[in-house]
Parts: C-alpha cells; sequence; structure tokens
C-alpha cells in the first residue's frame, strides 16, 4: 500500500509565477508608499540632493537590467552544460529551478520600485526626495547583490557529484513518501510483489476507458480521488498504466470492475494528471532513470569517463537499499473500510534491478573499473537484503555479471581483476572471488 503522506500540504508554484508575484508586489508598492510619504513625510531630504537621487536611482534602475541579462547567460548555461554532460533529461530540471526564478524577481522588483521612486524625487518641482523610498531600493540592491552572489556560488551545483547527489536525494524522498518500510507494512490477505490482483475475484468489466489525443505521459495518480468514485460505485479500478508510462491514442487506460452504476469518465480520467514529460512524483523509477543515463553516457566512446559511473552506482545502491528495506506490493488502495478500491502497476524488485544494473553492464563490459563496482554494489545489497527472494535475484544478477565478463574481451588477468570487488572501482580491492560470492 502506498505510503500516505499526512501533516502537510504541499502546494506546487509555476516558477514562471515567482518573478510575477514580486513584479505585482513591487508595482502595489510603488503605487502606495510613495505616496503616503508624499502625504505625511514629506520632510528634508537628510542632506542628499535631488541630483543625487536622481542619479542614484537611475544607475540602479538601468543596472539591474544589465544584471537580469546576466542570470539569464547563467540559467543558458546552466540548461546547455546539464543536457550536454548528463542528460537532456536534466535541462529542465535546471530551468525550473525556483532558485533562480526568485533571484530574477529580485533583480525586477529593484528596477520596478527604483523607477518608480525616481519618478516622485522633486514631484511638481516641490525639491523632496521620498527617503522611505530611496532607502528601500537601497535595501533592494543588497538584496540583489547578495541574490546574484549566491547565484553564481550556485553553479557549483554543474559539478557532477553534486548533481548525483541532487537526484539521489530526490529519490530518497519518493521512496520515503511511498512506501512502507517492511516493518510497518499491514497484514494482509493477498501478497505479491507488483500489487496485482487476480482479476476473476475483482467481478465483471462494467467499464473500461480508452486515451485520445496527443501523446502524454503519466505524472501522477490522484489515489483519493479514484478510490471515492469506486467507492460510490462499489466498484474496483484497475489502472492498466503506471506512473511514467506514455499514453498513445486508443490506449487502455483503465477498467471498472464490478460498478453498480456507471462513473463519469471525466472524473475518471481527470484523477489521471497527464504531462509532456515523467516526472518524480510518485515515481521511483524516474531517479534511478536518470542516474543510470549519467552513467552510460560517461561510459559512451566520446566521453570515456568511467568514474562518473562508479559515483552514479553510489547513488544507484544507495536507493536500491533503502527500496530492499521497503514493502514494493504498493499497487493497490483500500477504502476506510479496508475494502480494495483501486489497483496499479507497480515495479518488481526484479524490474528495479534492471533498471539499475542492465545498461551500465552493458556499456560498461569494457571497463574493469565498473565490473569491480557493480560487483560490490550488488555483493553488498545482498548481504544488506533480508527477503530472500530479493537476495536471491541479486544472486543470480552476479552470476549474469560473470557471464558478461566471461565473454567479454579482457584477457585472463583483466577477468581476474574485474572479479574483484571494490567500491572505488579501482581503489581498495576486496579478495572475495566468484565461488566466495557464490556461498555467501
Amino acid at each position: 500500500m502506498l505510503k500516505a503522506r499526512r501533516g502537510r500540504t504541499v502546494i506546487a508554484i509555476p516558477p514562471w509565477l515567482i518573478p510575477v508575484v514580486y513584479a505585482a508586489g513591487s508595482i502595489g508598492c510603488s503605487l502606495v508608499l510613495p505616496r503616503i510619504e508624499n502625504a505625511y513625510l514629506a520632510t528634508a531630504a537628510f542632506g542628499l540632493s535631488v541630483a543625487s537621487a536622481q542619479a542614484f536611482l537611475s544607475a540602479v534602475a538601468s543596472g539591474m537590467m544589465a544584471l537580469t541579462g546576466i542570470v539569464f547567460a547563467i540559467a543558458f548555461v546552466m540548461v546547455q552544460f546539464s543536457a550536454i554532460a548528463y542528460s537532456p533529461r536534466l535541462a529542465l530540471w535546471f530551468a525550473r529551478d525556483q532558485a533562480l526564478f526568485h533571484s530574477l524577481g529580485v533583480f525586477v522588483a529593484t528596477f520596478i520600485y527604483s523607477l518608480a521612486t525616481l519618478a516622485w524625487v522633486d514631484r511638481r518641482g516641490s525639491g523632496t526626495v521620498p527617503m522611505v523610498s530611496v532607502l528601500l531600493v537601497g535595501i533592494l540592491l543588497m538584496l540583489s547583490m547578495l541574490r546574484f552572489s549566491w547565484l553564481v556560488q550556485r553553479l557549483r551545483d554543474l559539478q557532477v557529484v553534486n548533481v548525483l547527489q541532487r537526484i539521489g536525494d530526490k529519490g530518497r524522498e519518493v521512496i520515503r513518501d511511498m512506501f512502507l518500510s517492511l516493518d510497518e507494512r499491514p497484514q494482509r490477505e493477498w501478497t505479491g510483489s507488483s500489487g496485482a490482483l487476480d482479476e476473476p475475484g475483482l467481478g465483471p468489466v462494467s467499464q473500461s476507458i480508452v486515451y485520445s489525443g496527443d501523446p502524454r505521459t503519466i505524472a501522477k495518480f490522484d489515489i483519493d480521488a479514484l478510490v471515492r468514485q469506486a467507492r460510490e460505485a462499489e466498484a474496483v479500478i484497475v489502472l492498466t498504466c503506471a506512473v511514467g508510462d506514455t499514453l498513445v491514442e486508443d490506449a487502455l487506460m483503465l477498467r471498472v470492475h464490478g460498478a453498480k452504476t456507471m462513473l463519469s469518465e471525466k472524473q475518471l480520467t481527470g484523477a489521471i494528471r497527464l504531462g509532456r514529460e515523467r516526472t518524480l512524483e510518485q515515481d521511483p523509477k524516474y531517479p534511478i532513470r536518470l542516474l543510470v543515463d549519467i552513467a552510460i553516457r560517461a561510459l559512451s566512446p566520446a566521453v570515456n569517463d568511467p568514474t562518473t559511473a562508479v559515483q552514479a552506482l553510489d547513488q544507484i545502491e544507495d536507493l536500491l537499499r533503502r527500496l530492499g528495506r521497503r514493502d514494493l506490493d504498493a499497487g493497490y488502495a483500500r477504502d476506510e473500510e479496508g475494502v480494495l478500491r483501486l489497483t496499479f502497476p507497480m515495479p518488481t524488485w526484479e524490474d528495479y534491478l534492471a533498471l539499475s544494473f542492465d545498461e551500465t553492464r552493458q556499456y560498461g563490459t569494457t571497463s574493469v573499473q565498473v565490473m569491480r563496482r557493480l560487483r560490490s554494489a550488488l555483493v553488498g545489497l545482498m548481504e544488506s537484503i533480508t527477503v530472500p527472494a530479493r537476495a536471491e535475484a541479486l544472486r543470480h544478477y552476479i552470476k549474469h555479471l560473470d557471464l558478461a565478463l566471461d565473454r567479454s574481451a579482457f584477457d585472463a588477468q583483466d577477468q581476474t581483476m574485474a572479479r574483484y570487488e571494490d567500491r572505488q572501482g579501482l581503489g581498495l580491492s576486496r579478495n572475495r572471488t566468484q565461488a566466495e560470492v557464490s556461498r555467501s
């Protein structure tokens, strides 16, 4: 069963809206505060002449425009570098970084408010300077400089270690929010590794819904909405698509079993959130997919950087260790009375293993470093997993790795070296031979 997230409500704000909020706030302040100053605080300019105030505000306004251009240049570099060096799927992740849009919002607010304040300097030849607004512009200028310095510092996020760490952190968050630990799982009447239930026990199919439209990727299921609809109709909804799947014309989306009344097709399809690309929400496979993409790109002949692949395997192993201690039988949901109302596809342990290691093994068979790190990850997982079936799957995968080494272009000495465990790839060997691994 999916682990419910309680105690907090997450509101996703579109990144493009952040600078708009800053701009709207600065416009509102520029319409109110200078008028209050002009009406009630029209005093001497504390030694600041009209010409000096105009020069200061003009310099701030023009400087903010240049600074905004630099921010766009930094954003372009981050997006382009991440797409070329790591994966095209990471480009939008960097482009939608909210920190970037907050910085842009501060620059826009400083620009707008400095122009508005400039309009109230020597208003109607009064010779006065709105000092509170001028001070506020100075504060915004200092804040802009701090945001700019922090934004330049964020360029270090492009380092491969930081990119891998961020992806791993997202994966750990998804795993923590989605799955119960094995100790927390409730007792239930049926078991399985994928959350699927035998369809004959669900009742006859009363309704089927197919997709119509341009190809779209499933980003999220609204579990609560689907369970509520199924309960009202005393039915069971079986989703035939999974989070991360791409729906094409006439693809079967779901079936309704044993419904007493017909369910609204609009409400059913509305509970399946679609997007143009995969997201990390409700999709623990996607962070692993991104890490594998970085690893196999690093192993391409054009790049030839096996150390990056080893660092990606560090994060992948950590995610698999956490998944191995979780109840992966999460493809169902019940109502408040404990009646099954919804089933949906979820990956098995074997699916996670194949996604994590197959491509890295295939592209890394020419690197002793990658083979040693792969073996270390598999043996480490096998020693940490308590579920016998999962440990057996790992043991089978180690044998598959040995077969790949036997068929590789390595000579006998390299094959022997590749069978050592080494968490650094080529650093500190563990004298564990194939026979020792098989006996563990």
